[in-house]
């Protein structure tokens, strides 16, 4: 087995200088995937095509080398979005093909974190049976999830499936030559609650945050412990954040509570004994090691876990000669049957804030327990040379999972390696310090960017698929039965905006006749509610740099007890505050139904600045965004520039906004299926003071709204386009005197507006109220919407497994449809079929299918020469792009003379004169010609001038220049109009389409062959009698027009149309009979019979 890691020259087997070279360039020519490359090449990477690197040793113990494709872990397979493609391909193989497959070793598990196995020699061995002298081998793997993969303040806390930020699993392995093989594992993650810090160069900037409710994070909580207790068995959290610093207190207090309210905080029977099944236990790092040496701490962690680590146990194998991944230079034959001797039974959880340094140090301890124990067991003691390489080997590990999540290696390094703190150790800390401040700033934002490209993360990302021609029958019938697998529910959403003008909650006012509405005397329960606020605190300087969030928490507690106690009093089912957002004076919070939390998922908040043109916090917006089961919903309050001039402006913030506002994974407002804007935008109303106040008492809204600079700037399509608002039906809700319902009668002399907006983008909203409250202790009046929402869920097991039944069911017809066939080496392709490829052209061919020869009928030309005195000519070549003099058409020749028949043209060319020319014609056989025709040749020809006239329309015709094509096969309709086409003849009136035989297809000769082949193909026939074959009505045909210049014709025929333009040829005399009845008579156009 071979476990590799990958670097610069695994990708680029000429990585010299290239790369430096390369990397020189101009950015604007940079490889899209140069990002990406260094990503994978930066070490941290290790894949293995024959052995299974996603799993703990403890569950593959009998196959200890077996690589089964069906059971990797994804939760720590990094390539799983790179070969799912293969995956689902694979899964439809046969047993065969499917063995087939895997014996190729195309497909890989690739896992991220460290991997690395250090020889014990055979003096240092703890285990000291083995007379061979072969050296012992110890093993650290750390596999770092890639379920919430990301960047330190990129990836915090938890999601809504209940994965951790920086979950790493790590395993000891210690191999002994004897077959006895020890493993033992233990986890690190963030602390399982939502939360973020945000990043900032100046020391005590970086805040933490605490973004959803308690209520509302206890389901994803409860989904993370089971997901461990399933896994590993009992949980010990150990928890190392301090107990004096703000932010890690709340973390704390918040993770206390979780624990105490989860399902799997009960006693459970271990080992013959009862215990809890979650076990939790505090260690402040800091102030417990502050002056202590490297000993003493490790003391003081062995007298807190000493006992339940050993009841924990460890993994514990014997069999023949193996080896482990972790050996990547010598090749060890396998035995593939072990015997376990022994299980771990639990997992220690240990956490401090980013999960690096404290953490690893606790880890390497609790590593160090477990030998001990293991080897106590056997009366066995360990060589200080074996602790100082396992020590070697966690310090290395450290500073790998630290590179990756944090930009530099682990701090407290030279504690893990030598069990002491140093002053070299602290100075190299403070380095690493300034270092990981300057890459979270400023790097860590592309870095992020490009794991979620690797993950397929980003929005719109498509994978590239293997094609496979059923998929998109597949792809088809699920579309069409979406009904089997998906339903639509319809939900309520309520939403308020309220500009507070700096006011507080301290005079408890009553916000229930503005959040708890009555409609059609009945009580209304939302299953949303979206508050905004605006001007929550006063907009002072102090204010304006930095965010307050205690008048934010006042409003929240008092929006949260005036919806349970209006809406929900008496019912067990209460409003949750699932998450809120502030932007100085901007606040955004969004509760919902308890009852509703599970279909919610992907709830994440971002902000946008647009005050001072973009560095102060006073003007902007907050915004949340969840998946509402399978539909995408967005809220947004802004907050935007004052003045009664500046619409410019307001319109510039809404820009800004719009576009420059974004969530994870580069996720903008507009990518979302229901957008709702709530805020005081701003807009005023273009009128006199005066004026207004008299439309005010006169309650003429529509004037008023007429003039609305809102209104006015969405219809010119200046801001908020595509968006809706719906009637306007309430007075203007700015600006009043406190404490009245009199508008603003100060020395300002405000003039009143619409300020206070509500507007919605995305079809499945539909508004159906908007109104204002009495609510009078603001300057402003609240103003809200209720919409009905239309929600899609889908079912993705059903969906699956409807797409599974429906592709093998396809795959069988196909097979079914091979058996009948006579040539078994016959491709299945070709039975597939297929549909055209846009509307007007006729399914796609194939070897066995030809759409010109359905039902055994060819196509039929429903195109008739110009007139009947002429004929196709058939010495113009069959490739009509090579140049030629010849014209397309020619007067009909008599062929039942024989010889004594000569062309018109070889006369001339021969240098007969007009006589001899003209006694030709008469003297021939005219039955073939009209005779109003042949009089008027007659007559044209009489003098030499109209001879040579003659010879230059009909046979010197200049040739296009190479390689440009025959000016008559363009498809520039509009440069080549016919003369003959009125403006209303566009598709020839009175003209009717033959149909392809057994289809509804009209004839298109571009689509069949040219017009010259068609020719070769009537004179190769031996034929003499039979006339041409009549080409496509859409096809024009030109004799006077070859060489790009028009030319005055003695001849009225009309001109070939361009090629693929499905125009009809008409004429101005009537030449053409629109049913083609004669077409008939002409034997070669006649469907040929089948043999």
């Amino acid at each position: 087995m071979h476990v590799n890691q990958t670097g610069p020259d695994d990708l680029d087997p000429y990585s010299r200088d290239y790369a430096h070279e390369y990397e020189a360039r101009d950015a604007t020519l940079e490889h899209p995937c140069l990002e990406l490359k260094r990503l994978l090449s930066s070490g941290t990477f290790y894949y293995s095509v024959d052995f299974d690197l996603t799993n703990r040793l403890q569950n593959r113990s009998s196959e200890l080398s077996a690589f089964d494709v069906d059971n990797l872990d994804e939760d720590y397979l990094w390539n799983s979005y790179m070969i799912d493609p293969l995956i689902r391909f694979r899964s439809r193989l046969s047993p065969e093909e499917r063995k087939s497959l895997d014996s190729s070793r195309i497909l890989t598990s690739a896992i991220r974190g460290f991997v690395l196995t250090v020889p014990i020699p055979a003096s240092s061995s703890p285990l000291r049976r083995d007379p061979s002298n072969i050296p012992s081998r110890l093993t650290l793997l750390s596999r770092l999830s890639c379920r919430r993969a990301g960047t330190r303040f990129n990836s915090r806390g938890i999601d809504d499936d209940g994965y951790v930020a920086n979950f790493v699993e790590t395993e000891s392995v210690l191999w002994h030559p004897t077959g006895l093989c020890f493993s033992y594992a233990q986890v690190r993650g963030s602390v399982p609650i939502f939360w973020e810090q945000s990043t900032s160069i100046l020391p005590g900037q970086q805040r933490i945050q605490i973004t959803r409710s308690a209520e509302a994070t206890q389901p994803a909580f409860n989904k993370h412990l089971e997901h461990l207790e399933l896994t590993y068995g009992t949980i010990h959290i150990l928890n190392l954040l301090s107990e004096t610093k703000p932010g890690e207190v709340e973390l704390t207090a918040r993770y206390n509570y979780h624990v105490q309210h989860s399902p799997a905080n009960q006693i459970v029977e271990l080992r013959q004994a009862s215990d809890y099944r979650i076990i939790q236990s505090q260690f402040d790092f800091h102030a417990e090691t502050k002056g202590y040496g490297g000993s003493e701490v490790a003391s003081m962690v062995r007298r807190l876990l000493q006992d339940r680590a050993e009841s924990f146990g460890y993994f514990l194998c014997s069999g023949g000669d193996q080896s482990y991944p972790g050996d990547q230079n010598v090749e060890t034959p396998l035995r593939q049957q072990s015997t376990v001797i022994m299980q771990q039974e639990g997992v220690f959880r240990t956490n401090c804030l980013d999960c690096l340094d404290r953490t690893n140090m606790i880890q390497t301890i609790l590593s160090q327990m477990a030998l001990n124990f293991f080897l106590a067991h056997r009366s066995e003691r360990a060589a200080p040379d074996f602790w100082a390489r396992h020590s070697s080997l966690w310090a290395d590990n450290g500073d790998a999972l630290s590179k990756i999540y944090a930009g530099t290696g682990a701090l407290k390094s030279s504690f893990t390696r030598h069990g002491k703190l140093s002053i070299s150790g602290a100075i190299a800390d403070a380095r690493k310090s300034a270092t990981r401040m300057y890459m979270n700033t400023f790097a860590d934002k592309a870095r992020q960017n490009t794991m979620d490209v690797l993950l397929g993360r980003l929005i719109e990302q498509s994978p590239v698929d293997l094609y496979d021609p059923i998929n998109d029958y597949v792809d088809a019938e699920l579309r069409r039965r979406a009904a089997e697998y998906s339903t639509t529910d319809e939900i309520q959403i309520w939403t308020g905006t309220l500009n507070l003008n700096g006011r507080d909650n301290s005079s408890k006012e009553d916000l229930g006749v503005w959040l708890c509405p009555r409609h059609n005397n009945s009580k209304f329960q939302p299953d949303i509610v979206a508050v905004g606020f605006q001007e929550i605190v006063e907009l002072s300087p102090q204010q304006i740099m930095s965010t307050d969030p205690i008048r934010r928490v006042d409003w929240e507690e008092a929006v949260r007890q005036t919806l349970n106690g209006k809406i929900h009093r008496g019912s067990n089912e209460e409003y949750v505050l699932l998450r809120s957002g502030q932007l100085v004076g901007a606040a955004l919070m969004i509760f919902v139904k308890s009852s509703s939390l599970k279909m919610i998922r992907n709830v994440e908040g971002s902000v946008k600045k647009t005050g001072m043109s973009g560095i102060a916090g006073n003007k902007g917006a907050v915004a949340i965004r969840m998946d509402y089961a399978n539909t995408r919903i967005c809220l947004v309050t802004a907050h935007l520039a004052a003045g009664f001039a500046n619409y410019e402006e307001r319109n510039r913030d809404f820009r800004t906004i719009s576009h420059g506002l974004r969530f994870l994974r580069n996720r903008s407002i507009e990518d979302h299926d229901a957008i709702i804007w709530l805020g005081d935008f701003n807009y005023r109303i273009g009128l006199s003071y005066d004026k207004v106040h008299h439309l005010v008492n006169a309650r003429d809204l529509g004037t008023l709204y007429e003039n609305d600079q809102l209104n006015l700037q969405m219809i010119a399509g200046r801001t908020f386009p595509h968006y809706a608002e719906a009637q306007v039906t309430f007075m203007p809700t700015y600006k009043y005197n406190n404490g009245t319902d009199d508008y603003d009668n100060s020395e300002k002399a405000r003039i009143p507006a619409w300020c206070d907006r509500i507007l919605s983008k995305g079809h499945i909203l539909k508004q159906i109220t908007y109104e204002t409250a009495p609510l009078r202790f603001s300057d402003h009046r609240p103003v809200s919407a209720v919409f009905r929402c239309s929600i899609s869920n889908v079912d993705a097991n059903s969906k699956e497994k409807l797409s599974h039944n429906i592709y093998q069911n396809r795959k069988s017809d196909i097979k079914k449809a091979n058996a009948n066939i006579q040539n078994p080496e016959a491709d299945e392709e070709d039975d597939l079929g297929y549909d055209p490829v846009t509307s007007g052209l006729p399914p796609a061919s194939s070897d066995r299918r030809k759409w010109w020869l359905d039902n055994g009928l060819p196509v039929r030309s429903n195109l008739r020469p110009p007139s009947k005195e002429l004929e196709l000519n058939g010495s113009r070549p069959s490739n009509p792009f090579t140049p030629t003099n010849e014209p397309d058409w020619v007067p009909k020749i008599n062929r039942t003379q024989g010889s004594n028949v000569r062309p018109v043209e070889a006369d001339v060319r021969k240098g007969s004169n007009a006589s001899s020319l003209s006694h030709n014609i008469r003297s021939s056989d005219v039955d073939g010609l009209s005779a109003l025709a042949a009089k008027k040749i007659s007559t044209q020809i009489s003098d030499p001038t109209s001879t040579m006239s003659l010879v230059s329309n009909i046979s010197r015709k200049a040739a296009p220049p190479i390689p440009k094509k025959p000016n008559f096969l363009s498809t520039n309709i509009e440069q080549q109009p016919s003369p003959y086409e009125t403006p209303s003849q566009k598709v020839g009136p009175g003209r009717t389409h033959r149909a392809i035989s057994g289809s509804n297809q009209p004839v298109d000769q571009a689509a069949t062959m040219p017009l010259a082949s068609q020719l070769a193909t009537n004179s190769s026939s031996g034929s003499t009698n039979s006339g041409p074959r009549l080409l496509s009505a859409s096809t024009h045909l030109d004799v006077t027009k070859m060489s790009g210049k028009a030319q005055q014709s003695d001849v009225d025929v009309p001109r070939l149309p361009p090629r693929q333009s499905h125009q009809l040829i008409t004429s101005s005399k009537s030449l053409l009979d629109n049913d083609n009845e004669d077409a008939k008579d002409i034997a070669s156009l006649q469907p040929s019979k089948p043999d």
